[in-house]
């Protein structure tokens, strides 16, 4: 695995992420997804929804508006507990987390987040500033973590609503619009995948933790008394699910929440962590969230939020299993494990050996001469045959070993080169294997075939 500050630079270089508002100067922890970068992002979230709802016949979708009426965020809880324990340094007045800054000295994955402990931890174990490093911290306070704007041309507190901190409000809104258009049988599922936004006090290391990010959802509905049974389940479902994007399992591990850290609607929650080369760190989240976010909701709303079981003629409020799994940490941790170097020929070669489904760009077309007219038309026909079915890049800006180079860096498995053999004696093109660097030579009229046998995009 490489360091982070490589990866930053040929996230940037090949146009997978870029800073956002670069040219002003950017505007702190945004990021924007380049060509390869949307690329990829559009194809994990495709996978996602393919394996975790196209395939089943207990899985629904959903796409629910990102501003929603200020009272789901009163009745889910987000406006009274969504909140970070913030200290501010009296020296260089730099402002912190107070749970981040003693899990930093303890090394530590969590510790409670009650305001009076982290006081009382931050005094006695002399936590200094990382930015002066005097020891002089402010009393602990809750900030809440969520964007308020305002609806409409008055800006007052009736005009007040809030950018969606997750997408699973939504969900549990829409749970009888669903159940009374699709007629599903519990156990049921309810999956989106949309944009969420916290205001991170701390945000950092790339796109691992951001303000503006992607959540993959799933609100799974289940009778109560199973959830431990479903839970389990969706654990293995989402650890086959990350190692069929390419992650390795010795990179991957299940860490069960502590009492302590519950959150208020949850009898259990495990996060399936990545070690990332900082140390481990929350991937994805599986929690039980027990009934209470439809009970809330039908408290708040005055509409009842049940499922009729016609088995036994009764109306239920089921019990829900929500994996929840951030595009853009799977995206990161996807390039972390698939990021390879070795030395050809004395020269270093770096390889993104993404699995082929997921690979941003499938076939590259390289004519060898791009001044020679025959070659440049035959290459633009072969792209012309093969585009429709696969994501393909043409490009002819540099010599064939460059290409190479630039192809596996991206993480292209099969690069196309058309050279004189071709336009001259048989038609043939070389098709090169990009984890084996071994060439072999294909018909034209055979190559739609051959790479429809090679590459299954699900």
């Amino acid at each position: 695995m490489t360091d982070l500050k490589t990866l930053v630079s040929l996230a940037k270089r090949r146009g997978f992420v870029f800073q956002g508002s670069e040219i002003y100067g950017g505007l702190s922890n945004t990021w924007d997804f380049g060509p390869l970068g949307v690329s990829l992002k559009n194809t994990i979230k495709n996978l996602f929804w393919h394996k975790m709802v196209t395939t089943r016949q207990d899985m629904f979708g959903l796409d629910s508006a990102i501003l929603m009426n200020p009272r789901v965020w009163e009745a889910s809880g987000h406006l009274g507990n969504f909140t970070d324990p913030l200290v501010d340094c009296k020296n260089c007045k730099e402002r912190f987390r107070a749970d981040d800054l003693l899990e930093q000295k303890l090394q530590k994955d969590k510790i409670p987040a009650e305001a009076e402990l982290l006081n009382k931890m931050l005094k006695e174990m002399n936590i200094t500033c990382p930015s002066c490093g005097a020891s002089d911290f402010t009393e602990v306070r809750r900030f809440n973590l969520m964007f308020k704007t305002f609806a409409g041309v008055v800006e007052d507190k009736a005009n007040e609503i809030y950018l969606r901190p997750e997408t699973a409000q939504g969900i549990f809104v829409n749970f009888n619009n669903i159940v009374n258009s699709s007629r599903p049988k519990l156990p049921f599922g309810i999956a989106q995948i949309g944009k969420s936004f916290r205001n991170e006090i701390t945000p950092g290391n790339f796109i691992f933790r951001t303000r503006e990010f992607e959540q993959m959802e799933i609100e799974y509905f289940v009778f109560p008394g199973t959830e431990n049974q479903y839970f389990d389940s969706w654990i293995n479902e989402f650890m086959n699910f990350l190692t069929s994007l390419g992650i390795s399992k010795e990179n991957l591990r299940i860490r069960e929440h502590s009492k302590e850290e519950l959150s208020h609607y949850s009898n259990r929650t495990c996060d399936i962590e990545y070690n990332f080369p900082w140390g481990w760190g929350e991937l994805m989240g599986i929690a039980s969230r027990t009934d209470y976010d439809l009970k809330r909701h039908s408290e708040y709303s005055g509409v009842e939020l049940k499922y009729f079981d016609p088995y036994t003629n009764t109306h239920i409020t089921p019990y829900v299993i929500e994996p929840s799994c951030g595009v853009e940490r799977l995206l990161l941790a996807i390039m972390f494990d698939c990021y390879y170097e070795e030395t050809v020929k004395d020269e270093k070669r770096v390889v993104l050996r993404f699995p082929i489904n997921l690979s941003p760009i499938k076939v590259a077309i390289l004519p060898l001469k791009k001044n020679e007219p025959r070659i440049v038309e035959k290459a633009k026909e072969i792209f012309k045959i093969i585009s429709p079915y696969f994501a393909v890049q043409y490009d002819d800006t540099g010599s064939i070993g460059k290409l190479y180079r630039r192809q596996d860096e991206i993480g292209t498995p099969f690069c196309v080169t058309i050279d004189f053999q071709t336009v001259e004696q048989d038609d043939t093109v070389t098709v090169r294997d990009r984890d084996s660097m071994q060439q072999e030579r294909i018909k034209v009229g055979e190559l739609l075939n051959y790479f429809k046998n090679k590459i299954n995009l699900f």
